[in-house]
């Protein structure tokens, strides 16, 4: 499970595109991606310096100080089962569209088909959600922290409003460069997801020990004490007040939910990884498990640092700004953080896109989007990337943020549909294990697989439905209805007109078609 491209078990990139054509695809993309590569890509999308903050108060308003020191780690350990899970099927599996393409081979086709689309859904809303979070950020930490600047105009009331538009057109711009980026290949992307991971554990460090040098005191009683915030107590972060301390518990659990989140991105970058089988797992448990360490120490700094929790609570979804505002830290270095948060932030975005891209790619070139499927497969000659699925997935994820402030419901929406879409890929698994699975990857949990995997099909569930309770409701609206409208179309038409993976004898029969393409686009890409 160790081996990587510099052990000698490991036969080259011609291994890789051997492994993908005999799953009935072509080299298409660009195989640039090392095992640091891979896990940085998913790291960078987790990135505690996103979720971490701006879903900060989600926790803190919720049950206080506990949704911190008990609540991270214990989202967190659901996480980590989890990766660990879609790891082994990963290590199988190793292409692009990661999550439809596992649920395919192990669970069918039509459960494929709807795994898709909950996946689709929840990249495209972390796209959004984290852009949503660059521009709040840029404006009430750099506009006003670090340059001083009124950022009234700068706040929305409603659609079409002077704020509207310029949120909107602030998001359309950062979207664009990160398609740009994209557009322009993995080597790109990768050196930027590179930078990010090591942006992520220096800032997050210096972050950490900034506030707790500075803090008033250090009263670790606070982590590990339940106060029930929710209501005006919490600034309104959770409107209703929950006459329950477990349930404000738990809908404090979104905050690590909705961070560590996004790392199946290691999965869809698959066929641009070397020696996939063995480095794509490890990027998933990896990045969740350092991004639980780093992030755990850095949020319970957040609780420590605080002059007053009742105060800091008060200000809602301003309870980080609250924390850095109140530090007497050096103000050169509170603002060099602001940008190292911002930047980080920005990068993490573009870590999604990457993602959710590939995503699009793998699930049109098997004909998933009807219509569309011929335009969006098209892969660049001159960069070797799905430049259209880029475009659109760039397009429709700022389409998302035009719900005027849709923040809270795009990130709660991201981690609901993710999960959903893991645990149908997982759940898949246990139950095909054994049966129509019995060949898996070097990365094999063997008598573990399926303890773990039922644990983690059970986790899962748990924190999708605290995802949906109120004032999330309208996330849970939005499952139903693509379920039923899922049924509708996928009996009405998908089930005659969609294929899905190639399996079988259809997988002979693709290898001349396979060679057509590499050749079209100039041999197997390395």
């Amino acid at each position: 499970m160790s081996q990587s491209p510099k052990d000698p078990g490991y036969h080259g990139v011609d291994a890789d595109v051997k492994q993908l054509h005999s799953m009935g695809y072509a080299q298409e993309l660009s195989r640039r991606m090392g095992g640091f590569q891979n896990f940085a890509i998913s790291f960078s999308i987790i990135c505690i310096l996103a979720g971490g903050i701006t879903a900060f108060p989600a926790a803190f308003s919720a049950a206080g100080g506990a949704s911190v020191g008990y609540g991270w780690p214990l989202a967190c350990l659901f996480a980590l089962v989890v990766s660990i899970a879609l790891g082994q099927v990963a290590s199988a599996y190793p292409t692009a569209g990661g999550i439809y393409h596992w649920a395919s081979i192990l669970g069918g086709k039509g459960w494929g088909w709807a795994a898709a689309w909950f996946n689709l859904a929840g990249l495209l809303f972390v796209v959004s959600s984290v852009n949503f979070g660059v521009f709040l950020l840029f404006r009430d930490l750099f506009l006003a922290g670090v340059l001083g600047m009124d950022v009234t105009s700068w706040t929305t009331a409603g659609m079409f409003d002077s704020g509207w538009w310029i949120q909107t057109i602030f998001i359309t711009i950062i979207t664009a460069i990160q398609a740009i980026i994209n557009h322009r290949g993995i080597r790109l992307t990768t050196v930027l997801t590179d930078f990010s991971g090591y942006l992520i554990f220096v800032g997050s460090i210096v972050l950490t020990i900034a506030l707790l040098v500075y803090a008033p005191s250090l009263d670790f009683s606070r982590l590990f004490t339940f106060t029930n915030y929710t209501g005006d107590a919490g600034g309104g972060v959770w409107p209703a007040a929950q006459t329950s301390v477990f349930l404000a518990f738990m809908l404090g659990l979104l905050q690590g939910v909705y961070t560590i989140t996004g790392f199946d991105a290691s999965g869809h970058t698959s066929e641009e990884t070397r020696n996939a089988a063995v480095e794509v797992p490890k990027g998933m448990y990896r990045s969740v498990w350092w991004s639980f360490l780093f992030g755990y120490v850095m949020v319970c700094a957040f609780v420590l640092a605080m002059p007053s929790m009742d105060e800091g609570a008060k200000t809602g979804w301003g309870s980080f700004n609250y924390v850095m505002a109140q530090s007497p830290m050096p103000d050169v270095l509170r603002k060099l953080l602001y940008i190292v948060i911002v930047v980080s932030n920005f990068l993490c975005a573009l870590s999604g896109l990457t993602s959710c891209s590939r995503m699009l790619y793998a699930f049109s070139r098997d004909g998933g989007i009807p219509f569309f499927s011929n335009s969006l497969k098209k892969v660049s000659v001159a960069f070797r990337t799905p430049v259209n699925a880029i475009w659109v997935a760039a397009i429709l994820s700022i389409v998302a943020t035009l719900y005027g402030d849709a923040f809270f419901v795009l990130a709660t929406g991201c981690a609901v549909f993710l999960y959903i879409s893991y645990v149908m890929a997982i759940g898949a698994g246990l139950l095909a294990e054994g049966k129509s699975w019995t060949q898996k990857g070097p990365f094999n949990l063997g008598g573990l697989s399926k303890p773990i995997a039922l644990f983690a099909v059970i986790g899962c569930l748990i924190l999708i439905a605290v995802g949906v309770q109120p004032p999330n409701e309208k996330v849970g609206y939005l499952i139903v209805a693509m379920i039923v409208a899922g049924v509708v179309i996928w009996y009405a038409i998908e089930k005659r007109r969609f294929g899905g993976p190639p399996i079988g004898e259809a997988i002979a029969r693709k290898q001349a078609e396979i060679a057509a393409r590499e050749k079209a686009l100039g041999g197997a890409a390395e």
